[in-house]
């Protein structure tokens, strides 16, 4: 492949800027470990957090997240979502998902006192309120129980 060369560029011998670069590549990666481009990818990023600001970022997440939910279904999400939520029980304890149960739940009481104040209309309020099929309170709760659950079941099997 090394010898490949654009066919524009075949009559004055010079190779292209793409095989230049794969060359140089394939050169850097037979001299180089894994350390080296870990090293080089932290100085990137730290050279990229230096000249970018919040927006930057939240505009690169939006277009890889829309980019990876045109290309991968529901199951990918769900077996993601399974993995993290499995790690996550792994690594903490009945007390983590306490507090975050309740800060979600002060959270969600304070969103929902903002919304109500915003709100006079008592109908609106209760409509609202009867189309929730659960409360961010209650699927908190219900989770650290299922993660409770899974950490009880797998220590159970082992």
């Amino acid at each position: 492949m090394a010898n490949k060369r654009n066919n524009n560029d075949d009559k004055n011998g010079k190779m292209t800027v793409q095989e230049a670069g794969r060359l140089g590549g394939e050169a850097t990666s037979k001299n180089h470990d894994r350390e080296f481009y870990e090293e080089i990818g932290r100085k990137g990023g730290e050279a990229t957090a230096e000249n970018h600001g919040r927006e930057f970022y939240e505009e690169i997440g939006r277009k890889g997240g829309e980019a990876t939910a045109e290309t991968h279904g529901k199951e990918f999400y769900q077996e993601i979502g399974r993995k993290g939520g499995e790690t996550t029980a792994e690594n903490h304890d009945e007390e983590f998902y306490e507090e975050i149960g309740r800060k979600g739940g002060e959270a969600t009481q304070n969103n929902n006192n903002m919304n109500n104040d915003n709100d006079d209309n008592d109908d609106n309020r209760k409509s609202r309120s009867n189309d929730r099929k659960m409360s961010r309170e209650e699927a908190g709760r219900k989770g650290g129980e299922a993660s409770r659950n899974s950490r009880s079941r797998k220590k159970n099997t082992k």
